[in-house]
C-alpha cells in the first residue's frame, strides 16, 4: 500500500493562492491514478482535480477549471495542486487519494480511491 502526507494549507484572503504537496511512501507512486478532493463538515468528499498514473488525463470540478491546476512527479513521489484566485467556498479540509486500480480510467468518485492522506485545512477568507 502507499502512505500519502499532505501539506500547503492555510489561511489566505480571497483572491490569493495556495500550493497543495502530497507526498507518497510505499508502494510505487507511478501505480496508482491521484486526485485532490475536498470535504465541509457535514458534506460528502468530492472530488477537485484527478490526474492519472501517466499524467496525461487530467480532470477538473467545473468551479476549480481555470483556478487550479493538478500536477504529478513520478520521479519525486509528489503530487501537487496550485490553487489561483480562491474563494471563500473553497474552504474545506483537502484530501489527496491514491486509486489502485488496473484500469485505464480516472476514478471520477471517493470511492473509486483506496488510500487517503489525512487532510490539510484551506481556509479563504472574504
Amino acid at each position: 500500500q502507499v502512505q500519502l502526507v499532505e501539506s500547503g494549507g492555510g489561511l489566505v484572503p480571497a483572491g490569493g493562492s495556495l500550493r497543495l504537496s502530497c507526498v507518497a511512501s510505499g508502494r510505487a507512486f507511478s501505480r496508482y491514478h491521484m486526485a485532490w478532493f475536498r470535504q465541509v463538515p457535514g458534506m460528502e468528499r468530492e472530488l477537485v482535480a484527478g490526474v492519472s498514473r501517466s499524467g496525461v488525463t487530467l480532470y477538473y470540478q467545473a468551479s476549480a477549471k481555470g483556478r487550479f491546476a493538478i500536477s504529478r512527479d513520478n520521479t519525486k513521489n509528489l503530487l501537487s495542486l496550485q490553487m489561483n484566485s480562491l474563494r471563500p467556498e473553497d474552504t474545506a479540509v483537502y484530501y489527496c487519494g491514491a486509486d489502485d486500480t488496473t484500469s485505464a480510467d480516472l476514478g471520477l468518485h471517493r470511492y473509486d480511491y483506496d488510500f487517503w492522506g489525512q487532510g490539510t485545512q484551506v481556509t479563504v477568507s472574504s
